[in-house]
């Protein structure tokens, strides 16, 4: 259901316009440090437009027919969320976003592979050339470790805490995208509670958790004798939350017949309760999360594509743990100084040894997996450290049998945990000697390292 907190902070805010407009920092802001990431370029080759190119001005670019898209290509045969690049020191990876006739790259369909200068990537009856250019891309990276009750000091983490900083400064509607466990509650939290809405409500609606005949009423509320049952009036969340924050968790879960009645109130600033007659304005700004990769949803038909365009005004991907093992030393002492671990305990579960062998899981639960984890350490094994091989076997029959993951998300993940542990064990089986392990696993030498890199086995 939900819940209200009013933290102490700034004064009511007065209504304006959305103030970010984009989904990566640019421009003015809080100061921060700077990465740098290869910039590439995309080039079309065959299709409308033959030459029309695109530079990539972040990390990340995607490519569809969707406005949103960084690279917009009108035609019938590309989705509207087609595929997506994301470059890092590893290359640039490419990910195909359950585009409705697929990715072909060099010839071969794929889902998720590299991309090298010259890769000529089909989808639909368009052909597009990728090149690496010469010049890299700036990345602001927040210079504090800390967002709210988040922590971590991976660039990877540091550049989600610096969107974070530039959302919290604006009043635009935010998208929290991220994998269950990694944390989006709080950093909904964080946001609102750094923003000039602070002392207003926070109020939060699992979208999944609340059965769909019900999500109406307690969304907008409902008017006495509006249904059976309805035997007096109901305020809802919108109204409750006036003047500060709502937080719709899950909000890939909302039912179809509800997506357009939300759309409305983000448009128009007003609810209208059922069984009333007229409609009455509201002052939240929203932040809204979901598991699922939304683009992927509106690609198949099941997210309106103009409602996701309202909600991504800001959007954040909050990484995976197993994309950061560098911060788990940090989360791993805030998660057991909450748990009021003494010093004997926090010593014994700060060793090097420990440490590594949680940086090796995979933890398909993230960090709410890491933190009931911790507290069994805590509780019934004496703060001893776990069994590498227990909390690894365990994770990954976790990611498997997960129901509530989409066949094609649960797929990946449970591939990037077994490619993690085959390579673990491979390197280990041959004294981490890297040559001898790509002879015996028959794999090409540079691959190998290439996925070494990837799941941080090797630097």
């Amino acid at each position: 259901m939900s819940h209200t907190e009013r933290p102490q902070g700034a004064g009511r805010p007065t209504e304006g316009p959305d103030s970010v407009q984009q989904t990566r920092p640019t421009g003015t802001g809080r100061p921060g440090s700077t990465g740098a990431v290869r910039r590439f370029r995309f080039t079309v080759v065959e299709g409308p437009q033959p030459g029309q190119s695109k530079d990539s001005n972040a990390d990340t670019f995607s490519i569809g027919s969707h406005g949103l898209n960084d690279f917009v290509i009108e035609e019938p045969t590309v989705s509207r969320f087609h595929c997506e690049v994301k470059v890092d020191h590893d290359g640039a990876r490419l990910r195909d976003l359950d585009s409705r006739n697929g990715t072909v790259l060099d010839g071969v369909h794929v889902r998720d592979a590299y991309l090298r200068s010259g890769s000529i990537l089909r989808l639909g009856r368009v052909s597009v050339r990728f090149d690496f250019s010469p010049e890299t891309n700036r990345l602001l990276i927040s210079d504090r470790p800390t967002f709210g009750e988040l922590v971590g000091s991976s660039p990877v983490t540091r550049a989600s805490f610096a969107l974070m900083e530039r959302a919290a400064a604006s009043d635009a509607t935010v998208l929290l995208e991220g994998e269950t466990g990694t944390g989006k509650s709080r950093a909904a939290f964080a946001i609102h509670q750094a923003s000039a809405r602070a002392s207003g409500p926070f109020l939060t609606v699992d979208c999944g958790a609340i059965p769909g005949n019900l999500l109406e009423s307690e969304l907008f509320g409902h008017e006495k004798g509006a249904f059976t049952g309805a035997i007096q009036r109901r305020v809802g969340a919108f109204e409750e939350a006036d003047g500060g924050t709502i937080f719709l968790d899950e909000i890939g879960e909302l039912p179809a017949e509800l997506q357009p009645k939300l759309l409305r109130v983000l448009e128009n600033k007003e609810i209208r309760r059922l069984g009333a007659n007229g409609y009455q304005p509201v002052n939240v700004r929203v932040i809204a999360a979901t598991h699922r990769d939304l683009r992927a949803e509106v690609n198949a038909a099941r997210f309106r594509s103009d409602l996701f365009f309202r909600l991504a005004v800001v959007r954040i991907i909050i990484p995976a743990l197993r994309e950061r093992p560098e911060d788990i030393p940090l989360i791993a002492e805030r998660i057991l100084t909450a748990f009021g671990a003494g010093p004997e305990q926090l010593a014994a579960l700060s060793t090097p040894e420990f440490i590594a062998q949680l940086q090796h899981a995979a933890w398909p639960g993230n960090v709410r997996e890491l933190r009931n984890h911790l507290e069994r350490c805590l509780v019934f094994q004496d703060a001893m450290p776990p069994d590498a091989d227990e909390v690894s076997s365990q994770a990954v029959l976790r990611s498997l049998v997960d129901p509530k993951q989409p066949y094609a998300e649960a797929r990946r993940r449970a591939l990037e945990v077994f490619e993690r542990e085959y390579l673990d064990a491979l390197l280990k089986l041959h004294g981490g000697k890297v040559s001898q392990a790509a002879t015996a696993a028959d794999m090409d030498r540079v691959y190998l390292y290439r996925l070494l890199r990837r799941h941080r086995l090797r630097t």
